[in-house]
């Protein structure tokens, strides 16, 4: 199918050939040939083209009628996720992206993370890549300023944050900047060394003077109210859910389901230290030596090994995994990121393999496994990388911007969520700790409803609460909730503060997506009654590939 040419399934292949000719990062990160040593253009012009070339594959396949089930698919996956990113763009919502998690800042740095560096020909075009950073910088910068000019300047706590990021990055915190540490260890001759630090002394003061551009300029212009409102949440939740979702009831659906968490939690607690609270019988596991590991290697070690575990467990009990997937490498992330772990795809021939992300306080040195175990399963197996890879490997049945491009929060984390449940049903947390943790993981992603919903609408804290009843959310009761609801780790939480504000409409994802993959089983439970499989239903959800939640909604009520 990947080399088809014609009706919708070529036109999406060639969208993505294309589109990866205006964007290398993404190149890059999906593991496409060309412009490896390149980096995405982000000034307004390059938005500009990158759009235009949107709206020309939208037109071609509006245009085209599909010649079976696959191709009538392919087109609504495609219809669907090019409309919100035109209505982004058009919006003006492309040109100011700014945020502490994943936005173009980001994307140039961690492009290098997905760089092969085995051979001195791959250093050489590490190097050309490091000495194009200074024009993309600046790029990136034109783009910044043509927002800002327009009013569409990210809140000053996106702006402050991401500066001290690239403060890091660059090496004006103290410490290597990023790109020396990169560059320290190549295997090379004199005359590419040389060619890499230099490469590597550019990016750096690049990023420098990135951190004083958003301070010194940006930052007079950037509003300090960190709230979007109603309609720019609205357009950006629809990118990230692939839905047009009823607000007010997913507010208040987020506060029963998280009442339903808490107090599970609870009764849990009961067992681990009676008449303790959440947050004491939290504080006694992070003592208990049975779940400590020490150390970022620890952390790496212990990671990899319950992984690896995972899919062989998996393998042909639950899941069909191919050989192909059953490389799932787990990595430490370079320090100036937040905190959290994230996963990356392989490339299509799997020669990069999927790969799990812990981005941990560089500080750190003792990690509880009781609250990491359920994040294991959510980045690996049977979360992001199974769902992810399986997508990725089935070229027989996707187009390469169903299996390759296309990316719905509330599908993918969704999916991810759902699979820590699934787990627990399969008899893998029932050690009272790890639960605990599951669980915990599911009440901050509950939280994460009512906090984003609330802080960016500014909505009432209902009565009943227990919580500032009465009150309108701000970032300072956001952060409090969060502190003192959940038993997450403070330097998590702080993070997560910042991450919503700056990512309108993704922190709800999560539990919205999940909730819809839990309703398709149930549904499809009834509909096929002794007959159900579930083996079978999973396997055949995730062979379709990622796609909005409405679209979702329709293909799994056909399984």
């Amino acid at each position: 199918m990947a080399s088809s040419s014609a009706g919708v399934h070529g036109i999406s292949n060639r969208f993505v050939t294309d589109y990866a000719a205006l964007d290398p990062i993404a190149a890059t990160q999906l593991g496409l040939p060309g412009g490896e040593d390149q980096l995405t253009d982000y000034s307004p012009e390059g938005h500009a083209a990158r759009y235009e070339l949107t709206v020309k594959a939208v037109r071609d396949i509006e245009a085209t009628e599909p010649v079976d089930k696959s191709e009538s698919d392919a087109k609504a996956v495609f219809l669907e996720r090019s409309e919100v990113a035109t209505d982004l763009h058009e919006a003006g919502r492309s040109e100011g992206d700014l945020n502490v998690l994943a936005s173009p800042v980001q994307n140039l740095r961690e492009i290098f993370d997905h760089m092969p560096t085995d051979t001195p020909e791959q250093w050489a075009v590490v190097a050309r890549r490091l000495a194009a950073m200074p024009a993309a910088v600046a790029n990136l910068r034109a783009g910044l300023t043509y927002a800002s000019d327009k009013g569409r300047t990210a809140a000053l706590r996106q702006v402050t944050k991401v500066a001290d990021q690239c403060d890091t990055w660059s090496g004006r915190r103290g410490g290597k900047s990023f790109f020396a540490g990169l560059v320290e260890g190549a295997q090379v001759d004199d005359a590419l060394r040389a060619d890499l630090e230099r490469g590597a002394t550019a990016a750096s003061e690049a990023y420098g003077d990135l951190a004083a551009f958003l301070r010194d300029d940006l930052a007079a212009k950037a509003p300090e109210k960190d709230a979007v409102g109603e309609e720019v949440y609205r357009l950006s939740s629809r990118y990230f859910i692939g839905s047009r979702l009823d607000l007010a009831e997913a507010y208040e659906w987020g506060w029963e389901e998280f009442t339903r968490i808490e107090t599970e939690m609870k009764q849990i607690v009961g067992r681990i230290k009676p008449g303790a609270t959440l947050a004491e019988a939290a504080a006694a596991l992070d003592a208990d030596p049975r779940y400590l590991v020490h150390g970022q290697a620890g952390l790496q070690s212990w990671m990899q090994q319950l992984s690896d575990k995972a899919l062989i467990d998996l393998r042909d009990v639950h899941f069909a995994l191919p050989d192909e997937l059953m490389k799932l490498e787990c990595r430490i992330a370079p320090p100036g990121g937040g905190v959290g772990a994230y996963y990356s795809s392989p490339t299509p021939d799997f020669s990069r393999p999927g790969r799990m992300w812990w981005s941990v306080p560089a500080d750190k040195e003792s990690f509880s496994t009781w609250r990491e175990l359920t994040t294991v399963y959510h980045e690996g197996v049977p979360g992001h990388h199974l769902q992810v890879a399986t997508a990725v490997y089935h070229a027989d049945k996707l187009n390469d911007y169903q299996r390759l491009f296309c990316w719905v929060s509330g599908h993918g984390e969704g999916w991810a969520l759902y699979a820590e449940r699934l787990m627990r049903e399969l008899g893998y947390l029932d050690d009272d700790g790890n639960l605990l943790g599951m669980l915990d993981a599911h009440l901050f992603r509950a939280a994460r409803v009512i906090v984003d919903i609330g802080m960016h609408l500014e909505l009432e804290i209902p009565k009943g609460t227990g919580f500032h009843e009465g009150e309108r959310w701000t970032p300072e009761l956001g952060l409090e909730f969060m502190l003192t609801r959940t038993i997450t780790d403070a330097s998590h939480v702080h993070d997560e503060i910042d991450r919503y504000l700056g990512w309108p409409g993704q922190a709800p994802s999560y539990k919205i997506g999940e909730r819809l993959w839990l309703a398709a089983r149930d549904d499809a439970r009834a509909r096929h009654g002794a007959a159900f499989d579930l083996k079978e239903f999973h396997q055949s959800a995730l062979e379709m590939g990622a796609m909005g939640l409405d679209t979702l909604r329709e293909r799994l009520a056909e399984l």
